[in-house]
């Protein structure tokens, strides 16, 4: 059986997609899965009419937003926390939210999820997020360098650029997103009717994520780093070693590929909020936990 499987970004983030390759866990389930380049950002129908795709469950609330009856739909979780933090130029033992309506804050450009949460935070901790000196149009490689040159206070970052900026002194941790609880990050994404036209298959590839998914979770960072650094070339083994160490420490990688309920939940105020969507998205219209449930069970 074969799967054409599309990726939106070559992220350390997704290592346990790497590491499904790797380690021969679609293989394992009779299943050979063709690793795509997306056609783009927005474009997950096209993409869709001959795969699968795996993406932010934020893209599926937005298609059904704008898009009533959409058939897009999340059937397997992967990214379960928030992966981002907050580097900061000086030392922040106490930090507390608050501290940032007080400095210079570059917050993510290249996606959107990590600013709509951020801001959610926010929110709840009764602070106007219009009201920050934020950089919101620099790339995180910008952002890292203007935290060298004491330009901005803090940054928010993800790995490896965590580890770039811890390793070389540039930057402290002040807080990592993570800590947040359940934020449902990252998923496969399908069609309704590809979720009953494609069953078999699309059931196979659920086995081999939660395979991979327990050994994600039983390995060392230095063995995770080894097997999937193909996928990471110019990344060095420490640098990597230490990015994916950190992400198993906080546990942004789910133990299982079910999506709950309270983890799309966080996820959909910060995106009502922000205004982002225009009215809460429907779980059940977003979400189908059959394969899931259908492997745990076996």
């Amino acid at each position: 059986m074969r799967l054409r499987l599309y990726e939106n970004y070559r992220f350390v983030l997704y290592t346990p997609f790497y590491a499904a390759h790797a380690i021969g866990a679609y293989a394992a389930e009779g299943l050979t899965v063709e690793l795509l380049p997306s056609p783009g950002v927005g474009l997950a129908e096209q993409a869709l009419l001959d795969g699968t795709i795996w993406a932010g469950p934020m893209r599926v609330m937005k298609h059904h937003d704008d898009n009533p009856g959409s058939p897009l739909v999340c059937f397997a979780e992967i990214v379960c926390r928030d992966p981002f933090s907050i580097i900061g130029r000086r030392p922040n033992p106490g930090f507390q939210l608050a501290d940032l309506a007080r400095i210079r804050l570059a917050t993510v450009s290249e996606v959107p999820t990590p600013w709509l949460c951020l801001q959610e935070d926010l929110r709840q901790a009764g602070i106007d997020p219009a009201q920050l000196d934020r950089v919101a149009d620099r790339s995180m490689a910008e952002n890292l360098l203007a935290l060298r040159e004491g330009r901005i206070d803090a940054a928010q970052l993800f790995e490896p650029v965590v580890e770039e900026a811890l390793a070389s002194g540039a930057g402290h941790l002040w807080h990592a997103a993570s800590e947040r609880a359940r934020t449902t990050y990252t998923a496969f994404v399908t069609t309704r009717d590809r979720l009953v036209g494609d069953a078999e298959p699309l059931l196979r590839m659920v086995t081999a994520i939660l395979r991979t998914q327990q050994w994600v979770h039983a390995c060392s960072a230095a063995e995770l780093a080894a097997t999937v650094s193909p996928f990471f070339p110019a990344l060095a083994s420490g640098v990597l070693t230490n990015a994916l160490a950190r992400y198993q420490a906080r546990g942004v990688w789910g133990h299982d590929p079910l999506l709950p309920e309270d983890g799309f939940d966080r996820l959909r105020n910060s995106l009502v909020s922000s205004g982002f969507i225009r009215r809460p998205a429907s779980y059940a219209a977003c979400v189908d936990n059959r394969f899931a449930r259908q492997v745990l069970a076996a």
